[in-house]
């Protein structure tokens, strides 16, 4: 999802080549090193990731292996080559206690193994690839892939009964403003940790509603309930709201609300229908 607008983003700036799990396996750290040391790379991008967090609590080994190992691997290549990394991170880095927005300097709890997979993943990539940058985001939605907001509409249309937890805080996040600050960010010469969401927040219900509600859907009945009421495998922060506090600080402008971009979302995905 967030890979294909990624391609797009950065199209025609410069010679680009995209790689997915068959052209390359970030977990082999032998293939890393010699993809990318034949391809000589400016820059390195990886939105590569395991990020079913309930399946990562019971595959945690792959978890560790794809979101900190991977990463690692590719921060040595990157280091080799003498590119610059591009690695995405997570709001669950944080544990979600925090009345208010997390900014980056606040200290990482994650509560679960995606959360510290993917923390393990930002340790090593700082270790071991001076020249990088970390873009923590959260709550991603997309034309290209699966997405919170593709599975209500999907669950709506078929008449399912609609229950969606009302305790959880988040930005949600167009994979598409995503992916163009990224080459914002990168042609501005970022370095370090940034946190890049959509503007504003919401919880998992009013996300639901507001996007029922744009597709003229508003009648469609949606229940209100707890964490508690609708227990998962993995833990989930209650807050994980990211201040993109050192972007404000830098002097970039705040993306869109996070209203407008799921509304440019529907229109997309309704005009390629």
């Amino acid at each position: 999802m967030l890979g294909t607008d990624l391609m797009r983003a950065f199209s025609g700036r410069g010679q680009l080549t995209g790689l997915d799990i068959d052209e390359l396996d970030i977990t082999d750290e032998n293939w890393c090193r010699a993809r990318i040391g034949a391809l000589s790379p400016d820059v390195i991008i990886n939105a590569a990731a395991m990020t079913r967090v309930d399946d990562c609590e019971s595959r945690a080994e792959e978890a560790f292996r794809v979101n900190a190992l991977g990463a690692g691997n590719l921060a040595v290549a990157a280091s080799d080559s003498g590119a610059r990394l591009v690695h995405y991170s997570t709001d669950y880095v944080f544990d979600g206690r925090k009345q208010g927005p997390y900014v980056e300097e606040d200290p990482p709890s994650p509560l679960g193994v995606y959360g510290r997979s993917k923390l393990q993943g930002e340790h090593l990539v700082r270790a071991r690839c001076l020249e990088h940058l970390i873009i923590r985001t959260a709550w991603l939605f997309g034309r290209h892939g699966p997405n919170f907001i593709r599975t209500i509409l999907t669950a709506a249309h078929n008449g399912r009964q609609l229950k969606v937890v009302n305790d959880q805080f988040g930005s949600p996040t167009h994979t598409v403003d995503l992916a163009d600050y990224s080459v914002r960010l990168m042609e501005a010469g970022g370095r370090g940790t940034y946190h890049v969401t959509n503007s504003g927040s919401c919880t998992w219900y009013e996300l639901a509603r507001f996007a029922l509600d744009c597709v003229g859907m508003g009648s469609v009945s949606v229940k209100p309930v707890t964490t508690a009421e609708y227990p998962r495998p993995a833990p989930r922060p209650a807050n994980s709201v990211l201040a993109n506090a050192r972007l404000l600080r830098e002097g970039f402008p705040a993306l869109r609300h996070w209203t407008e971009a799921v509304r440019d979302y529907l229109r997309q995905t309704a005009n390629s229908e």
